[in-house]
């Protein structure tokens, strides 16, 4: 009999052995030949019908109808793999995989060379990232910003990694002198790298990935020496639909994985994150479960299936035309609001094709409560997202100009110096006035 191969999911029907390992303990099981079936996974293919809503419609209502009818009474539960069939039946795999098609289109990496699957949110995805690039390289240093989110601090602890911190250019992009210091000393490591496209940093900056490639080659790391993982959060759905080549996540690059949110931008209803990885680093994290019939290779071992259910449906009903529309609003809008902050002298910065407007944080937490606005700092930012309309922008800036007045009214009272947040350009206070 055939022995399993994790990386071969193109096999139609294949005899194969499992031989399980009690967790790499050395425990012994014994060997059982199982019938894997449909190792080619099924997948309802997320189609764009360019405008016409009659068939769009009908196509979602025809694939829905044998979910709909249980969707809310029954556990949609992933296990294993979703590429690879197990013995649990109540599953949403064609959607799970349809999803996951659906993003590598972007992405420049073929369907047969990749792996992913539809995690709890940008965390679970991060981490399983990083996972994988810790026993590929189990010596090597985690480089990430001192800005970054939370999530690189939780997968130090856990998984027990050295972490170099790179210091930040006022944008909140990487600097690229200061990584390029750190990796020279460090060059008997390998790097593992976590990029940012977007959220994960306070101010929206996006990693040049083509420039972080060619400091790690400078320094002297050969490709096999490095790890790259895109963390795409909030801006890796927006770049492709900005005509904006260089700067979309592309796996023709030598990145290791990227991954996104699916609860922000696109709107699912469900929280939910979307991890996309080269197929032969799989192995490096994964195991065969006799149990299931199948192959273990996520963090949480199983996984909620309604997300797949409901983010497939947001993606079909959007198309690419319609998020092309969002993106170019948003944008826009973004703008609008910048430019509104800057003539009302409240200190602002936006970074180009960034949808996040970083400003003086406001002296009212009951106003920051209101607006849900996150803080760091001397600073918060507006998230600029589909919903976000003109009419509330103009709300919100009447109620922050209102109380500016009030808070200054005092001219002994002066508005902090933001220089080392946003920039000379845009701090204006007393020192940078123009």
């Amino acid at each position: 009999m055939k022995n399993f191969d994790p990386t071969n999911a193109t096999q139609s029907l294949a005899m194969v052995e499992f031989s399980t390992t009690g967790f790499e303990q050395g425990i012994n099981f014994k060997r059982q030949k199982i019938l894997l079936k449909n190792l080619e996974p099924k997948s309802f293919a997320i189609k764009d019908f360019e405008g016409n809503k009659d068939d769009q419609e009908h196509y979602i209502a025809n694939t829905m109808a044998t979910y709909k009818k249980n969707l809310t009474d029954r556990s949609e539960r992933q296990l294993g793999d979703p590429f690879i069939d197990s013995n649990y039946g109540i599953h949403s795999r064609p959607f799970e995989v349809g999803v996951l098609d659906w993003f590598v289109e972007f992405m420049k990496i073929e369907k047969n060379e990749y792996w992913g699957y539809i995690t709890s949110g940008g965390t679970e995805s991060n981490h399983h990232s990083i996972l994988t690039e810790r026993k590929m390289f189990p010596n090597g240093i985690l480089y990430a910003l001192k800005e970054s989110h939370y999530f690189i601090a939780k997968a130090i602890d856990m998984f027990r990694m050295k972490w170099v911190p790179v210091e930040t250019l006022v944008s909140g992009e990487i600097d690229y002198c200061d990584f390029k210091t750190k990796l020279l000393t460090n060059k008997e490591f390998s790097a593992i790298v976590v990029a940012n496209i977007g959220l994960k940093t306070m101010k929206g900056a996006v990693d040049d990935i083509d420039l972080i490639i060619q400091t790690l080659k400078e320094s002297g790391f050969s490709q096999n020496g490095f790890y790259i993982h895109c963390n795409g959060a909030l801006s890796g759905i927006i770049l492709p639909f900005m005509n904006c080549e260089k700067k979309v996540i592309s796996f023709k690059k030598p990145i290791g994985s990227a991954s996104m949110s699916g609860h922000k931008f696109i709107g699912c209803l469900i929280t939910c994150g979307i991890l996309i990885i080269r197929k032969d680093y799989i192995n490096f994290h994964s195991r065969n479960i006799e149990y299931i019939v199948s192959r273990d290779a996520t963090i949480m071992g199983s996984w909620n299936g309604h997300a797949s259910i409901f983010l497939w449906q947001a993606l079909d009903k959007g198309g690419y035309k319609w998020f092309q529309k969002q993106v170019e609003e948003c944008l826009k809008n973004a703008r609008y609001l910048k430019e509104c902050l800057s003539k009302a002298r409240i200190r602002a910065m936006l970074n180009e094709g960034s949808i996040i407007v970083v400003f003086e944080q406001p002296k009212d937490e009951e106003f920051i409560r209101k607006w849900l606005l996150a803080c760091q700092g001397n600073t918060s930012h507006v998230l600029v997202m589909p919903h976000v309309s003109i009419e509330m922008l103009n709300t919100c800036l009447d109620e922050l100009i209102a109380k500016c007045l009030a808070w200054y009214k005092d001219e002994s009272i002066l508005p902090p110096c933001l220089e080392v947040d946003i920039g000379k350009e845009n701090c204006a206070c007393a020192l940078h006035k123009c």
